[in-house]
């Protein structure tokens, strides 16, 4: 029941914009909650590398006197990773295209990661 309601709050993040590619929800820990990702990606390693980069930047935002961490954003050149807490225990992750209008995206992710702390 609680993967099927992640998995519906997934599809309707993927079906806001075209500029979503993937998206993915992960406890902090690195374990796969729901996904919606392309065929042959493995979902342990987005699932690993999602929590080492956010724990990165927990740490990271602390040290510097940043506050919390609110997100990651890593851009590449093909396109955004965007990380972000879901609540305490998970973590959200977005694939996104190169041409992504970002703004928007912070907005419907951060609702989406808001409706997956409550289910959480």
């Amino acid at each position: 029941m609680r993967s099927e309601m992640l998995n519906s709050i997934l599809s309707d993040l993927n079906g806001s914009t075209a500029d979503i590619e993937a998206s993915a929800v992960l406890s902090t820990d690195g374990l796969m909650m729901a996904a919606l990702l392309p065929a042959g990606m493995d979902e342990d390693r987005v699932g690993a590398m999602s929590a080492a980069l956010l724990s990165l930047g927990d740490r990271t935002s602390e040290e510097l006197s940043r506050g919390a961490l609110e997100q990651v954003l890593i851009k590449g050149d093909n396109g955004y990773i965007l990380m972000t807490h879901a609540g305490n225990e998970a973590v959200v992750t977005i694939l996104e295209q190169q041409n992504a209008r970002l703004g928007l995206i912070f907005l419907d992710v951060k609702r989406a990661a808001e409706s997956i702390a409550k289910i959480l």
